[in-house]
């Protein structure tokens, strides 16, 4: 089954941009004009994601609103458009998981779009989500006990909703009460994800027979509801190719192109062809085997490596691993010193062990991305 997005969009130009890159992932896109086209769009369709041009008005702030109530499409990834300079930060607690400034540039945008695909694509790995609205309480080691809003489940996990941020990197007790259910479900768990509306996703740990009886035969009656992504959780050349878009889709329509050069997609791995950011991230380095951690800053990073600042760095080709440490995440990358410049540092170039570990890198630099605002949060 395709990835679908919808796109949210008057501006036409902006329209196009978000619409070709989503093709070129070999996302199915739906095109709305309008936030009354879109929220009827979510009436009756689920999507992976939903790209919304912001304003900053009632329209805005009341599609956004129902989204998030919306019983097919709540936990749906969201892209939103801000004007250039403004605080992306509300934007976020309405439930945003990435955020792109206007005027959209074509590096830009499709640095996101792939960082979001990478997060649909890996929840659709997972099992089915099924949308609930249980009160539960939640303990975790140092901390008293929170309340918390389950907002889906599976077998495996599910998200939840809570006023207090969880630790990224803890296990977590929970307790709760499914609908319909008198008996109370007990298990443990660990947070998988988090993003910056508040919710987190929960891997789930040790559960006790019981409980699983009791969660799978809630799940059973209650299949035939539709299921929603449970996760909220690149560089390439710069083209014009959206030029090619002189005639606008219709709005409404289902619309997947083919990429115009499949090499675009399938060069991330060459760094001539990758946009580079500057930044000043603070992280360990360690070398291959050895446990004993070097503090380094990266001071620019791309998809396929970064310059690591230090006073003495490794000698020769020596393989690293590399651990930053974020407001929102902990980020652990393999690779290999490069160039070597004494008193300086070095260049990496990453070998990603899989799949996972890239895309963890396509996120942060979705967020290095957005601007310096939210580069702020991460030094």
């Amino acid at each position: 089954m395709d990835l679908r997005a919808l796109v949210v969009c008057l501006d036409q130009e902006s329209a196009n941009l978000l619409i070709l890159g989503l093709s070129e992932l070999g996302i199915l896109i739906e095109h709305a004009s309008s936030t009354s086209e879109g929220l009827e769009l979510l009436k009756s369709q689920q999507f992976n994601a939903v790209v919304l041009d912001y304003r900053a008005d009632q329209s805005s702030d009341e599609f956004l609103s129902r989204l998030r109530q919306s019983p097919k499409n709540r936990s749906t990834l969201l892209i939103a458009i801000v004007d250039s300079g403004f605080n992306a930060r509300p934007v976020f607690g309405l439930g945003a998981n990435f955020v792109l400034y206007r005027p959209l540039s074509s590096e830009r945008t499709r640095i996101s779009l792939r960082a979001a695909r990478g997060l649909m694509r890996r929840e659709r790995r997972r099992a089915s989500r099924t949308p609930v609205n249980s009160k539960a309480n939640v303990a975790y080691p140092g901390a008293p006990e929170l309340n918390a809003l389950l907002t889906d489940l599976s077998e495996g996990g599910t998200s939840i909703q809570t006023d207090s941020r969880i630790p990224p990197s803890c296990k977590v007790y929970f307790e709760f009460a499914l609908p319909n259910q008198d008996q109370k479900i007990r298990l443990s768990g660990e947070v998988a994800w988090q993003d910056a509306s508040g919710r987190t996703g929960i891997r789930f740990l040790d559960v006790p027979q019981s409980s699983r009886r009791l969660m799978q035969n809630w799940l059973q009656q209650n299949s035939s509801q539709a299921t929603s992504p449970g996760a909220p959780s690149p560089a390439v050349n710069d083209f014009a190719a959206n030029r090619s878009l002189a005639t606008p889709p219709r709005t409404g329509s289902e619309t997947k192109l083919e990429p115009r050069d499949s090499s675009v997609i399938s060069n991330a791995s060459n760094r001539r062809g990758e946009h580079r950011f500057a930044c000043k991230l603070g992280a360990e380095v360690y070398q291959l085997g050895n446990t004993v951690p070097h503090r380094c800053i990266l001071s620019d990073i791309s998809e396929g490596g970064c310059y690591v600042e230090m006073p003495t760095p490794f000698t020769g080709q020596s393989e690293v691993e590399i651990l930053v440490r974020t407001a929102d995440t902990k980020l652990r990358i393999s690779g290999q010193a490069m160039t070597i410049h004494p008193g300086f540092g070095m260049g990496v170039r990453f070998m990603f062990r899989d799949s996972v570990e890239r895309e963890e890198v396509l996120r942060l630099l979705a967020i290095l991305s957005a601007g310096p605002e939210l580069n702020e949060q991460l030094r």
